[in-house]
This record gives C-alpha cells, sequence and structure tokens, in this order.
C-alpha cells in the first residue's frame, strides 16, 4: 500500500523505524535539523537523505514531544497528498493543536509505538523494536478511512500489534502504565545518590529491575510530562493516597504497634500482586505463569553464551532471563524463566552438562 514513507526526526524512535520499513522494502527518506543525526541514520540504514521534490506517502513525525504538533502542520501543509502521523508519548495536545492549525486534518491520525530503550538517539537504533509491541493508532473524528489505514499498515509492517483508542483514553492509558512508572523509577533511583557505598553494594536485581527506566532522557520525559500533566497528576494523586496510607501504618507500629496496620501493608501488597498478573505476556498474549531455573554461571567469557547455547540445543524455549551478580563472587545466578512442563527437563539436561543448578 505505501511506498514512500517520510521520517522526520531521526532519534531512537524515527530511525529504528527507518531501518525497520527498509528492511520490508519501503522507501524511506530521512529529515533532521541536525546534519549528523541524519547522516548517522542514513548510515545505519534507516533510508535515503531527503530531497527537494520528494512526494512521501506517508509522513512520519519523530520529533519531540513539544514541538510534534507544529511539524505535524508543516508537513499537512508541505505535501496535500500525504497522510501524516507523529509518534509522541502524548495524543490530546497535539490533536488540538492540530485541529485549531486550519490544517488538512483528515489526512492525520496521530499514533505511539509502546516501545523505547534507556538510551537515546539514532546509535541506540534497532531495527526490530517494535517486533511484538503495542503500537497505539489514533483516529478522530475528521480522519479518512484512508488514513487510518495507511498509518495502521505502517505499524503492522514492522511487526507492531495495533491497538486503537482516542487521544483522550491513550493519554489516561499511558500516564499509568508509562510516565508515572518513569516517576516512580527516578524517585527510587534519586534516593540512592547520598546512599553509603556499603548500601548500594548489596543491591541486587530487584533494584535493577525497579530502576531501570530511571536512566532515561531527562530532557524529553521533561517534555512527556508536560504534556500530559492532567493526566499524570490524577494517577499520582491515588498513588500519593496510597503511600500516606502506608505510612501511616508503619508510623503505628512503630509507635504502638499499631492495630490494623498488618491488615494495611498486606492488602496493599496482595493489590500489588493483583495488578502484576495483569500485565500482559509475550508478544501482548495473555499473562503466563513461568518457573525459575536458577544456574550458576561462571565470571569469564563466553560463560554465559555457553549456557543459552545448551538450553536451546536442549530444546526449550527460553521465555525471560534475568542475571545477578554473586556479592563479592566471581559467579552470577541466572535466572531462566520456562514454561513449568520444560522445568525438569532442562533442569536434567543442564546438570548432564555440568552446569550447578538451584531450585
Amino acid at each position: 500500500m505505501t511506498t514512500h514513507v517520510r521520517v522526520v526526526g531521526t532519534g531512537l524512535i524515527g530511525t529504528s523505524l527507518g531501518i525497520a520499513l527498509s528492511n520490508k522494502g519501503f522507501q524511506v527518506s530521512l529529515e533532521d535539523p541536525s546534519p549528523t543525526a541524519v547522516r548517522l541514520a542514513r548510515d545505519l540504514g534507516a533510508g535515503r537523505l531527503a530531497v527537494e521534490g520528494d512526494a512521501p506517502d506517508v509522513v512520519v513525525v519523530a520529533a519531540p514531544p513539544d514541538v510534534a504538533s507544529r511539524v505535524v502542520v508543516e508537513a499537512l501543509r508541505e505535501w496535500p497528498g500525504a497522510v501524516v502521523t507523529d509518534v509522541a508519548s502524548v495524543k490530546e495536545s497535539i490533536l488540538r493543536e492540530v485541529l485549531a492549525s486550519g490544517a488538512d486534518a483528515s489526512r492525520y491520525v496521530g499514533s505511539h509505538p509502546m516501545a523505547g530503550r534507556e538510551r537515546s538517539g539514532a546509535a541506540a537504533a534497532r531495527g526490530d523494536l517494535f517486533d511484538g509491541r503495542a503500537w497505539v493508532v489514533v483516529p478522530h473524528p475528521a480522519s479518512s478511512a484512508t488514513a487510518t489505514d495507511q498509518v495502521t499498515h505502517l505499524a503492522t509492517a514492522v511487526g507492531a500489534a495495533v491497538r486503537v483508542m482516542p487521544a483522550h483514553e491513550h493519554d489516561e492509558a499511558v500516564a499509568a502504565v508509562s510516565h508515572v512508572p518513569q516517576i516512580a523509577a527516578s524517585i527510587v533511583a534519586a534516593g540512592l545518590r547520598e546512599l553509603p557505598e556499603s548500601a548500594v553494594g548489596l543491591a541486587g536485581q530487584g533494584l535493577r529491575d525497579v530502576t531501570r527506566i530511571a536512566a532515561s532522557d531527562p530532557r524529553l520525559w521533561t517534555q512527556i510530562l508536560a504534556g500530559n500533566a492532567q493526566a499524570v497528576r490524577d494517577v499520582l494523586r491515588e498513588v500519593r493516597d496510597q503511600v500516606a496510607a502506608v505510612v501511616v501504618a508503619l508510623d503505628g507500629l512503630v509507635d504502638d504497634g499499631g492495630e490494623g496496620s498488618l491488615g494495611t501493608l498486606s492488602r496493599l501488597l496482595e493489590a500489588g500482586n493483583l495488578g502484576h498478573a495483569r500485565i500482559p505476556g509475550k508478544h501482548g498474549a495473555a499473562p503466563a505463569a513461568y518457573e525459575l531455573v536458577s544456574v550458576v554461571v561462571p565470571d569469564e567469557p563466553g560463560a554465559l553464551a555457553r549456557l543459552l547455547t545448551d538450553v536451546g540445543a536442549a530444546g526449550i524455549n527460553l521465555e525471560d532471563l534475568h542475571l545477578e551478580h554473586g556479592l563479592g563472587q566471581a559467579v552470577g545466578i541466572a535466572e531462566i524463566a520456562v514454561v513449568p512442563a520444560s522445568v525438569e527437563p532442562l533442569r536434567a539436561e543442564l546438570e548432564r552438562l555440568g552446569w550447578r543448578v538451584h531450585d
């Protein structure tokens, strides 16, 4: 359906999209205010440099959220035959500004690939970034069916699973599942700044998991939070109330034995279990129950690769993997997640090959 896609903005998402589309046979042209960034994207295989006279079928605006609406409007006016989408993390404010501009909004359909990395820029781009990830397509009442179909086709072409929802619903959803988690991770990580080295040295995989996204780009996330301020504020108020209830419960335990405090803590932790169980599994499927096989891995070149090769040779599908380094030891623990039926066959095969396997 689509032959020529113009990508405006060659950061992580724009360059990754260019690589993915180029790999699928699309003609991709690249544009960015930074000559260095756009040349790097080209050299990474994301497409060719844009030239005067290009007539794209679809324009993808991969610009920062605070300028995305302006770039969308410029694209609608520059290419009157093109469908225009953007991939910003907020949708309602951009849509509002596009509609107010007077440009032909029937050719505009917002979108948002739920994919990313802690690193930013073209150098972090990956052609498989969107494989199996949700990609939200956000048409509005004036969007043409053709425009919506074009954007949907683009998303599915790079392996994404399309979800369709209106702008306000999108912004409320990502506030809960993306934006507030970013704030929570940053708050926890910020608390480590003045912690003694002896305490930080005790950190394990749990802290790494909780704070992983705290390494994200502060400038980008400031723009995202500003663009979705109301929805994020509403979710944070609920979080604040829950944290306040925990503090009251802990105060009770410290001061007077806290009758009812244990129940408050238990209910929160149980609610967390229930919420965690709702997070989709691989490829957006229903959550699956996996079991862990823990294997001691020597801290030496090639050891982890050898373990993964042995798992594959055993015919076992690895669902997930966590690696935790032993404190003060030259070993790590690889926690291999597999379906329950694979636990015993995997344990037996790894032990046969000389690996130390633990419960």
